[in-house]
């Protein structure tokens, strides 16, 4: 893989592209993207553009070395929501 735009040789950039958590991924680019306006998977939007956490993408790996499973982001965004939900009407207190 190249080097990320932006990044110090030999450092790890804070963000990535699409593209470049694509190719980490070994995922298609619309993958990322659909999964971002799904709410299941982490990114900063700056306008129209997105950049995805670089530590989000190693807990992703790091979570499913862990669990010796699936990780599915899927699911982790379906819980989110419901923590959200119950915050909501709640008042902000989900314990």
């Amino acid at each position: 893989m190249s080097t990320p735009s932006g990044a110090v040789p030999n450092s790890r950039p804070v963000f990535y592209t699409v593209q470049e958590a694509a190719q980490v991924l070994r995922v298609n680019a619309a993958t990322i993207y659909r999964a971002i306006q799904d709410d299941a998977f982490p990114a900063v939007r700056l306008r129209t553009r997105y950049v995805v956490p670089a530590r989000a993408v190693d807990e992703l790996a790091e979570q499913a070395a862990q669990s010796g499973g699936v990780v599915d982001i899927a699911e982790m965004a379906a819980e989110r929501r419901t923590v959200r939900e119950i915050e909501r009407l709640t008042g902000g207190t989900s314990r």
